[in-house]
């Protein structure tokens, strides 16, 4: 296939022999675009390849990611060439495939068959800044091993805050900067990487003229202080947000931690074991994971610890939940907070065995919950991950009225449940 109209800022993920692509940049960069049209071009390829397509999660891949790939095929004009099902594409021409799979483990798309991944040896992981598993990434990235062809690994993502895996194993190490807009931006400079990092500029014919406006007025905020579409100048402060808004959402750079985070009093640490602790559960609905956190305080050194020990998306039921909790905790006499919400769930684990109780709520515990936890130095275990990543974008929806927002909560809710239950005086928790 003739390889004419491909973006010159993507030539290097034909001519790489890199194992990692990290591919990097912006708002309306041309990522997923470049990066549906190299596969389906390596698809052409003498000797036939074979992709695993995956995004964390993933519902549906007959309705969220192949419709882009058969507009794909159609822009190309070569329909007569592919097979395409509700979860693979195959090129009749020398049989190269196409998966598309979820990774996250409630994804209806996920293959139960991830374990099979012989003939596998392209990975797309797109939108990886969602995946913040990097046991899960090292896991399949060991399964990408065919022999006698180039294996890659191509992980397309939007920057996001520098506790993410990606940048401290990848950027973090060797880096360099690079201008755009007169702002700095930190790009990988790893031997072992190609990192492929572009912006909206590469984009603008293909950009809607409403949306780069929107992308010149924070250029102009972020810049020089001033709001074209208002004709006015901005305060100090809004530019100093204007310009951390402008180079994380537009030209692709890390960001430290979500603006206005609730906590930044928190570090990497491992858990005292010599204190008592119990645990805190919050049970999930729909899209919300259930979780268990191990939690225990140091008042002497007004420390709390934190342990992540539960994350799943997995729809729970009453046994399964009880199952994990067995296998989780330290000692089946331990303790857990759990949501009082579900007090009927509460009950039957408790019938079955658990010593568990719900948590107490009322009135502003939110708040309260929050201040508490901000009366303290923050120890996260490293292996927390989820947790890491709450603390890292949990901000205040309504901060004067102490509302914070109703996300990124489903681990920092269970600590504020186990912190109340600690806090009691003169008591014995395990």
């Amino acid at each position: 296939m003739s390889k004419n109209g491909i973006n010159k800022a993507y030539k290097r993920l034909y001519t790489t022999d890199k194992r990692y692509i990290l591919v990097t940049g912006g708002r309306g960069s041309l990522k997923s675009h470049s990066i549906h049209d190299f596969i389906l071009r390596l698809t052409y390829d003498t000797q036939p390849h074979g992709v695993l397509f995956s995004r964390y999660t993933m519902t549906s891949a007959e309705t969220s990611i192949i419709p882009e790939y058969k507009a794909h095929i159609e822009r190309l004009g070569v329909e007569d060439h592919f097979s395409i099902t509700r979860r693979d594409i195959v090129n009749k021409t020398n049989g190269s495939f196409i998966w598309f799979r979820g990774l996250k483990p409630s994804s209806q798309a996920q293959s139960a068959n991830l374990k099979s991944l012989a003939q596998v040896d392209t990975w797309v992981i797109e939108e990886g800044e969602d995946m913040v598993d990097e046991a899960m990434f090292d896991k399949i990235d060991d399964s990408i091993r065919r022999k006698g062809t180039q294996n890659r690994v191509i992980l397309v993502m939007n920057p996001t805050n520098k506790d993410h895996w990606a940048y401290k194993r990848w950027v973090k190490p060797t880096s360099k900067q690079i201008e755009i807009d007169g702002f700095k931006v930190t790009v990988s400079d790893h031997p072992n990487v190609e990192n492929i990092h572009t912006t909206y500029h590469i984009g603008t014919k293909y950009l809607s003229d409403d949306w780069l406006a929107k992308a010149y007025n924070w250029k102009s905020r972020a810049q020089d202080g001033y709001d074209i579409v208002l004709d006015k100048p901005i305060s100090k402060d809004e530019q100093e947000r204007a310009v951390k808004y402008y180079i994380n959402n537009y030209l692709g750079g890390w960001k430290e931690r979500a603006d206005g985070c609730i906590f930044d009093n928190w570090s990497e640490g491992e858990f005292d074991t010599s204190l008592s602790y119990c645990y805190g559960q919050d049970y999930g609905f729909s899209v919300d994971p259930t979780t268990l956190v191990k939690v225990a305080i140091d008042k002497k050194r007004m420390r709390l610890y934190c342990h992540e020990l539960l994350y799943s998306s997995a729809q729970m039921g009453t046994d399964e939940i009880l199952k994990a909790n067995r296998s989780l905790i330290a000692n089946q006499t331990d303790l857990i907070v759990g949501d009082s919400a579900e007090d009927r769930l509460i009950h039957d684990l408790r019938n079955q065995g658990l010593n568990i109780e719900p948590a107490e709520k009322g009135p502003g515990s939110i708040r309260a919950g929050i201040t508490r936890m901000q009366d303290f130095e923050i120890i996260v275990s490293p292996n927390s991950v989820n947790l890491k990543q709450e603390l890292l974008n949990y901000v205040w929806n309504d901060k004067k009225a102490g509302i914070p927002i109703d996300n990124h909560n489903h681990i920092i809710d269970p600590i504020r449940y186990a912190i109340k239950r600690l806090d009691r005086p003169a008591m014995f928790i395990g």
